[in-house]
């Protein structure tokens, strides 16, 4: 038997696959994204008018807002940026189930009296909350059951204040499966009807670190963000996994096997938008992901954020590129070109022409400009950035 290669020209966008896909959504594209954070929700709910087919591998190390909250708690993985792409890939139509969709989307006050927050998630578990009620049965006692398990091992001095319900009944999900988040992150896919798959990259509890260019060295998400500390000050040298107190070898966490399988399917691969190295790097840090991702022989894209981002200080368009290759070259071997593990660069036009060029000069990976964003705006426009990924497949 003989294997080929073909390599074709694309479109971008190919208005006959755009349209094909929007006609059969069912057999769309299986587009393969690695990502956390909220930068991504508003392509994702864009793109599931195009296919229903595509994958999110999620960092469950986020270790900031109420998930940090749920973290210390429960000693368990951060699960917010896990339940709001749940929530964008939802079907929001009558058609789906919009009462469950409400409670999953449901947060408390961040200005609530404790004790009334705390009565509130009461009476959802009781069943006599107006959120809880509007849920036919049997759906409705299967949440309950979640909510309630949470609710029975949720420590005295919780802080209810701005807690995501949906964050909750997937904390009550993972203490009620043997601590996993896999099995209850399936169940809330069905309760919602979510038009693809999301999972974590490692259903473990870990946290994200960095070494910074002038020495130091921080460990936990919340402190490199920008977001809750102060921005750093130097820029991220490196990056790796941590048990909260010291650096884990990659092969001490390796990829699990069906978040391998979803890599092998994928017909496209994305790294998109998001803090660069919280939101993507850190789910390229697993052993066994660039190994994946190199076996792959189709387009693999990044498509850099708009906007400032804290996390990539002083990084020019080339060094974020580089950023992504160092963990997946140092996993792939250092055989594996570049070009196996990235194939181009689609930056928004407002992106200079000597910074594209940079990209392919110290990579050699083909750069393009596209007019991908809002005007005046430092956002993506979701049907462009849809449309482009759609046309790749």
């Amino acid at each position: 038997m003989a294997s080929i290669t073909i390599e074709r020209e694309l479109r971008l966008p190919d208005d006959l696959r755009v349209a094909r896909a929007e006609s059969a959504p069912h057999l769309g594209p299986r587009i393969l994204f690695f990502s956390g954070g909220s930068a991504l929700n508003g392509i994702s709910r864009r793109l599931k008018h195009y296919t229903f087919n595509s994958m999110h591998l999620i960092t469950p190390f986020d270790s900031g807002g109420s998930s940090q909250v749920l973290r210390q708690a429960f000693d368990m993985p951060a699960v917010g940026d896990l339940r709001s792409r749940l929530m964008a890939l939802a079907d929001e139509t009558m058609l789906g189930q919009p009462d469950v969709y409400a409670l999953f989307s449901h947060r408390l006050p961040g200005d609530g009296d404790q004790n009334d927050l705390r009565a509130e998630v009461a009476r959802m578990v009781r069943g006599k909350h107006p959120l809880m009620a509007a849920i036919p049965k049997p759906m409705r006692q299967l949440i309950r059951t979640k909510l309630g398990r949470f609710a029975d091992q949720v420590p005295g001095n919780f802080d209810y204040r701005n807690a995501s319900i949906g964050n909750l009944i997937l904390a009550g999900g993972y203490l009620g499966h043997g601590r996993a988040l896999e099995p209850v992150l399936f169940l809330m896919s069905k309760m919602v009807d979510v038009r693809g798959t999301v999972r974590t990259i490692v259903d473990a509890n870990l946290h994200l670190g960095v070494d910074l260019a002038d020495g130091r060295r921080i460990i936990g998400q919340r402190h490199i963000s920008g977001k809750e500390a102060p921005p750093i000050t130097s820029p991220v040298a490196r990056c790796f996994l941590s048990d909260g107190r010291s650096e884990l070898a990659p092969d001490k966490v390796p990829l699990p096997k069906r978040n391998r399988s979803l890599i092998e399917q994928a017909e496209v691969i994305c790294y998109p938008p998001g803090s660069l190295y919280s939101s993507v790097v850190a789910n390229l840090l697993p052993s066994g992901v660039g190994q994946a991702i190199a076996q792959r022989r189709v387009p693999k894209v990044y498509l850099p954020s708009l906007g400032q981002d804290p996390e990539a200080l002083d990084h020019t368009l080339a060094d974020q590129v580089s950023a992504i290759l160092a963990p997946l070259q140092a996993d792939a071997g250092p055989d594996v070109p570049a070009r196996a593990l990235m194939t181009h660069v689609l930056c928004e036009s407002r992106w200079s022409e000597a910074q594209c060029a940079k990209v392919t000069k110290r990579h050699g990976i083909p750069c393009h400009r596209l007019p991908l964003g809002r005007a005046e705006t430092p956002t993506y426009d979701v049907d462009k950035v849809a449309r482009v990924l759609v046309s790749l497949t």
